[in-house]
């Protein structure tokens, strides 16, 4: 993957540099291309044939192209300076030449052993100065030969080929004992070969070929210096923290330990067992049916999370498999668009209920927008309120269980994914949302007088009181959107820092918690009415059924279609994004609601749903948070490669294994909910005062982490 380097962001890089550009015409190319990117006013102007100097004096930025066409003495006496006086010797060299030597030696191989010779003899003193600076031999690139002019003639890609094998085997073997560190520039070869024929000349680069060079060039130098996610190339593996290293052995020994525990609990049931073949069958039934202890659970569980863990880690922070860039076309977004789209209507399934809203139907819902989610983030083009507030308004369980099973199933992936992966929190910026709307609405809920609806049966005092609950909550929302000072220095104190801190600050927090900050309340505004007009018998929700009367329902479904479309062509034609992003947080109820009449008036239409839609809305979470690192790259900077070469056949393979890593996950964290979240208080208390513990822990580790950084 290559970094698109800005102007700040490559002067930040070479402040206090010296770079400097040996060779013929082109490294001159290359050379401007370069600059360019520092300042992209640079005129291409002057002598051709003499030095070109530029500067950058606010940053202190020096960049030099010294004309030497020929490997020869003149070359060799500039690069020995360097070698003989430090303080002049550049931070940056980049060097080449060959077609001068063919076309002013007419191809000779009298000239091919001359150039031997002369690179051989400034090749220790390119390797001198490796040492301390980077030295970058430019492998030539090839010439389109039926555009050269006839003074050109002579070079041919076959005589082009010569002088690089010439280049490359000479300088990798300038240190006998070990590898050469001059490095091999062959990118704009490999440009070249695709892109030759839009040459001017036939010998010299398309200039949009020759910026991807100069970036590329510059990515090798800066990426391990600024460090860009999406600059996954010439960046060292990062090191181990220590809290990876303690998660790594915690997963090690959870493997050997289900190993072990399987060996000893196991193998007795299929040893010294002589039985006929029918018997056998029904020994091989009997212990399929053992059901498993906790402890097996618990250790089967981390032993498949060590192994996936493991495969995440792989992906994308061993640099064991490439990553490239994502490029958006009309076509790779909307292709997969309408395959899902087919696919989803062609599995569909009788609901077991016809209510607003169903399990199934916000299973779908959830499904469908996930995938679409997923689709826009690989081709590069970027509910809970009802739920919670209709289990806490019906059930009335404000008890610690309920709350520590919900934290708990949000939570864990990501948990374990900060520690393998060393993110902070915030990065997985939606588990951080939907855990604090959550508790937004348990606290409102739960805080007194605790109005449900078993309590409020019909009686107005209640249900005023719940709406005065909500008008407060609305206020507080009002207050931190519009005070991002007051909203900062709530999530800045220790220990919220540490989780919604971003880059050293909570601005990415703030912006992402404003975005949608009414969405929750809009929810459980709704799901009160609806649940309010549902005990009053007001709603008809039998199967078959409109929702409410002919005249009424059709009203509604005109009313919601136009609303439906009208914000959808006002947000596909939103030009100012800013002007857009302060808007949608008060409109975007009008789609959402448009979308939950049009879905549920007809009886048929909530008679039935999209099974494959739902599947995947079960793992919706776990599909979010897993797309980072094994579907794609550079924490969704780019696209994981697993077959380099094939684009289809890539997609198709990672994709499988994402969503199948994404189900398996949902399976093991349902399952260790179940161990964890005991239903008993009093051991409940215990285990959460061992997390409690066990997070001050990382955070601890965390804090001591960042300063030995700093």
């Amino acid at each position: 993957m290559m970094h698109k380097y800005k102007i700040s962001e490559a002067k930040n890089c070479l402040v206090d540099k010296h770079v400097a550009f040996i060779g013929d015409s082109r490294i001159r190319q290359l050379f401007y291309s370069f600059v360019k990117i520092i300042n992209p006013q640079f005129k291409e102007e002057g002598n051709k044939h003499e030095n070109i100097p530029f500067e950058d004096k606010i940053a202190s930025v020096k960049v030099d192209f010294l004309w030497h066409p020929e490997v020869n003495g003149s070359m060799k006496e500039c690069i020995k300076m360097w070698t003989e006086d430090s303080a002049t010797k550049p931070h940056v060299i980049v060097a080449g030449a060959a077609t001068w030597s063919i076309k002013i030696h007419n191809g000779s191989n009298e000239a091919l052993s001359q150039y031997k010779v002369n690179i051989s003899s400034i090749a220790p003193l390119l390797e001198k100065l490796a040492k301390t600076s980077d030295v970058y031999w430019v492998l030539q690139d090839p010439v389109y030969e039926d555009l050269l002019s006839e003074n050109r003639k002579m070079i041919t890609n076959e005589k082009i080929d010569a002088y690089n094998e010439a280049a490359v085997s000479i300088l990798n073997s300038s240190t006998r004992n070990s590898k050469s560190n001059v490095k091999m520039f062959s990118v704009s070869k490999l440009i070249a070969q695709e892109t030759i024929m839009e040459s001017l000349d036939g010998l010299h680069l398309p200039e949009s070929s020759r910026e991807t060079s100069a970036m590329i060039l510059m990515n090798v130098y800066c990426n391990k210096i600024l460090k860009p996610v999406d600059g996954s190339c010439c960046q060292p593996r990062p090191p181990l923290t220590l809290i990876q290293k303690l998660a790594a052995c915690f997963f090690t020994f959870s493997i050997i330990g289900y190993i072990i525990f399987y060996i000893i609990h196991r193998n007795p049931h299929r040893k010294n067992k002589p039985f006929s073949d029918l018997e056998s069958g029904e020994e091989k039934k009997n212990i399929i049916n053992i059901s498993l202890s906790p402890l097996e659970i618990l250790l089967q569980s981390f032993c498949k999370l060590g192994l996936i863990m493991a495969y995440f880690y792989m992906c994308d922070r061993a640099n064991l498999f490439m990553k490239e860039n994502k490029f958006y076309t009309h076509s790779s977004f909307f292709i997969p668009i309408i395959y899902i789209l087919v696919l989803g209507v062609f599995y569909n399934e009788n609901t077991k209920e016809t209510k607003v809203l169903n399990r199934e139907q916000t299973d779908e819902w959830k499904g469908w927008m996930q995938l679409v989610i997923l689709i826009y983030h690989i081709s590069g083009a970027s509910t809970t309120g009802y739920g919670h507030f209709s289990y806490f308004w019906i059930k009335g369980d404000f008890g610690i269980h309920r709350v520590c099973q919900v934290l708990f199933r949000l939570n864990f992936l990501v948990v374990v994914l900060c520690i393998v992966m060393d993110r902070p929190y915030q990065f997985y910026y939606f588990v951080p949302l939907v855990t604090v709307w959550f508790m937004v609405i348990y606290v409102t809920l739960a805080l007194w007088p605790q109005i449900i609806q078993k309590k409020a049966n019909g009686n107005c005092f209640w249900h005023l009181g719940l709406l005065l609950k909500l008008a407060f909550l609305l206020l507080c929302i009002c207050f931190l959107a519009y005070s991002q000072g007051a909203f900062e220095k709530i999530f800045s104190l220790w220990p919220l820092s540490k989780c919604f801190e971003l880059k050293g600050n909570v601005y990415e927090w703030w912006f992402r918690w404003r975005l949608d900050r009414y969405v929750v309340f809009h929810g459980m505004l709704f799901a009160f009415i609806y649940l309010t007009l549902q005990k009053r018998q007001v709603l008809s929700e039998g199967k078959g059924e409109p929702l409410f009367s002919n005249k009424i329902s059709n009203f509604l479904l005109f009313i919601s279609v136009v609303s439906f479309l009208t914000y959808s062509i006002w947000a596909s034609s939103c030009k100012n994004k800013a002007e857009c992003n302060e808007l949608h947080p008060s409109i975007s109820v009008v789609q959402i609601l448009a979308f939950i009449l049009i879905r549920n008036i007809p009886g048929y239409a909530r008679s039935v749903y999209s099974s494959f839609f739902a599947w995947f809305g079960r793992i919706s979470l776990e599909l979010f948070i897993c797309q980072y690192h094994i579907w794609l790259a550079a924490d969704t900077r780019g696209v994981l490669v697993l077959i380099p070469g094939n684009p289809v056949l890539n997609i198709i393979v990672s994709t499988f294994i994402f969503v199948c890593v994404a189900h398996e996950i949902s399976q093991i964290t349902n399952d260790l909910a179940q161990i964890f979240i005991s239903k008993d208080n009093s051991s409940l208390l215990k285990r959460l005062a061992c997390i409690a513990a066990f997070f001050c822990g990382l955070l601890i580790l965390s804090s001591i982490q960042d300063k030995s950084r700093h």
